[in-house]
């Protein structure tokens, strides 16, 4: 829709807008934009200064054709304050629910869509002739799609002959309403006496109504006590309400991203949770863009919207194949969640969700794999904070500071040469911590084992420091050991570190062979798929994928032994995590030979297409 606003028309001596509202071009007809104008006014006097009493305190029940339907038949054509306000409450939860009954429909026959649901007609011919309803996004369009599944290809009687006249006349009512240019005359005369062309005419008017608007809130914000209370937080609330149709409205985004940053002094909340839920919605679908500093606010001021945002990203990257880890990353940054993190309170509500997402998925390498990016990527964007830095102990406040201080340093800070000794530093501290008789719950020694897996680029650096320089392999093995069986009950850790330890040793004393067969390594293989603690198994996995990337046996056999243990077990997205991560790991730090990345790329190329 495209709105134009007068500032200041003196009503009861306050600031007042008037808002005249015109539909998007290609979308709805004059006459519909002559029912908005009536708005105006009552918008000024009731809307933007007064909450309305239809709207307040909106229960939305369980969707149902028999709700909408009564919905439709109280809101008419919009005409009364009262009625707006609820269709625009209401507008994203009814575009739901049309995409759900377009979903039924397009798989039905037109008489049994008619038989199984007798109201559709009803309801679809009321809400066609809803100026706010058919403006609304993609509500227009998906009515469209309704009514063109309901039409009767082959009529058989009198009654479906009726039905698809009336359809016919909605559809030519909506598809009128999209070229309202064509029948407006006048209106199209007047624009071209100004100067203007209808698009650059109705882009003026929005940029109208926006900037007064902006300039009003901005100022009762900047210039504080000097004119608190020039804007009510009613008619704050009110402005944010009705922006809700008009969200994905690209002129409209400096408004967005004032409201979001506006507070005004009240102690609660002012924006409508409707507006807050509906621009998170849209940003996260790409519809609008948004500042980074208005999207943290939106996040800050309204919690569900960050949880949704979070579980929204985990999705996404769950449910694609990545190649590389740098599509992983990319993503993540895009989403702006690990810059936001950087305010501490966005942190611990990011954490937990990652937390329980875990927990949820039983640490699979996939979710292992973002926590440790997104990790990474909040490091890097409070390292560049510019303005007021929070101490890293801020967002970590009940853990082991020494461990976290040595977690922190990234490899690249670090010598190769002093990798190992690094390692076994955090391989004491973690072994001291964790046998210490304080801490007997296993909340603690998650806290403990969640803290060391989200900086799991020490552990795969020590899985590869095993293999390819000489250290003394304990405390490496260990630390690797509680990452993968972080409970020692009934003596599983213990049980892991002898298991692995056999297959390092064994691994060692084929390292420097440089012909290998898959029988060689047969004995490792049989130790992934004969033990029952599956701890143990990813452990092993992760040792014999290191030793057939660095060492000059294991490249001749690397394709055909990764087929043999993929084809054998359920490992083949775990292997393909752990590649990922290495070739990321040799590509920044660029010291390995052209031979392995070589390798690399083509074990990945054959993996994600199985995978």
């Amino acid at each position: 829709m495209k709105i134009f606003c007068l500032l200041d028309l003196g009503i009861a001596g306050k600031p007042s807008y008037l808002f005249i509202v015109f539909p998007p071009r290609g979308r709805l007809s004059s006459s519909l934009c002559g029912c908005l104008f009536t708005t105006a006014i009552s918008w000024i006097e009731a809307g933007l200064l007064n909450d309305c009493g239809m709207a307040q305190g909106t229960t939305m029940p369980k969707l149902n054709f028999e709700y909408w339907l009564n919905k439709a038949i109280e809101w008419g054509q919009a005409t009364t304050l009262e009625s707006q306000k609820d269709v625009c409450l209401h507008l994203p939860q009814l575009q739901k629910f049309l995409h759900q009954i377009y979903e039924i429909l397009k798989h039905m026959d037109s008489i049994v869509a008619i038989q199984q649901f007798p109201l559709i007609g009803q309801l679809l011919g009321r809400l066609c002739w809803n100026p706010f309803v058919i403006g609304y996004d993609e509500s227009q369009k998906t009515l469209m799609w309704c009514l063109c599944c309901l039409y009767s290809s082959e009529p058989q009687n009198p009654v479906e002959l009726k039905a698809n006249s009336w359809i016919r006349s909605l559809l030519c009512h909506l598809l009128s309403s999209s070229k309202w240019e064509s029948n407006e005359a006048e209106t199209s005369t007047f624009i071209s006496t100004l100067g203007y062309t209808s698009a650059d005419y109705y882009c003026h008017l929005v940029k109208n109504m926006v900037f007064p608007l902006v300039t009003e809130l901005r100022g009762n914000q900047f210039n504080g006590l000097n004119i608190q209370g020039r804007v009510s937080a009613s008619c704050v609330n009110a402005v944010s309400l009705f922006c809700l149709p008009l969200i994905t409205l690209p002129d409209l985004t400096p408004l967005l991203e004032t409201l979001l940053l506006y507070h005004g002094g009240a102690s609660k909340e002012i924006l409508s949770s409707e507006f807050l839920e509906a621009v998170n919605e849209a940003f996260l679908k790409k519809k609008i863009s948004l500042p980074p500093s208005a999207a943290f606010s939106l996040w800050l001021r309204h919690l569900p919207s960050l949880e949704k945002a979070t579980l929204y990203l985990l999705d996404q990257l769950v449910t694609i194949q990545f190649n590389s880890l740098e599509e992983v990353a990319c993503v993540i940054k895009d989403s702006l969640l690990p810059q936001a993190a950087s305010h501490p309170a966005i942190f611990r509500i990011v954490n937990e969700i990652f937390k329980n997402a875990l927990l949820e998925t039983d640490g699979t390498p996939e979710v292992m794999t973002i926590i440790q990016v997104f990790t990474q990527l909040f490091l890097q964007a409070h390292q560049n904070e510019n303005k007021r830095k929070f101490p890293l102990k801020a967002y970590f406040p009940y853990h082991h500071q020494p461990l976290l201080t040595a977690l922190l340093r990234r490899p690249f800070e670090l010598p190769t040469t002093h990798w190992s000794q690094h390692l076994k530093h955090i391989s004491d501290m973690l072994k001291a911590l964790v046998e210490d008789t304080n801490i007997s719950s296993l909340a603690d020694l998650f806290e403990i084992w969640f803290l060391v897996a989200r900086f799991g680029e020490w552990l795969d650096i020590a899985a590869e420091q095993l293999l390819k320089a000489a250290v003394e392999p304990d405390a490496l093995l260990w630390l690797l050991a509680f990452y993968y069986c972080p409970q020692n009950e009934n003596q599983q850790r213990t049980q892991t570190m002898v298991e692995a330890q056999a297959v390092y040793n064994h691994l060692m004393m084929l390292f420097s062979c440089t012909v290998l067969s898959v029988k060689d390594l047969e004995a490792a293989v049989h130790s992934i798929t004969d033990i029952e603690q599956c701890c143990n198994q990813h452990l092993i996995t992760h040792l014999l994928t290191n030793f057939l990337l660095f060492s000059s046996g294991g490249h001749m056999i690397a394709q055909e032994f990764i087929y043999h243990i993929t084809e054998t077990t359920d490992r083949s997205k775990e292997v393909c995590s752990l590649l990922i991560r290495s070739a990321y790991r040799i590509k920044h730090n660029g010291e390995e030979n052209q031979r392995t990345v070589k390798l690399l790329n083509e074990l990945l190329q054959k993996l994600t297409l199985k995978v």
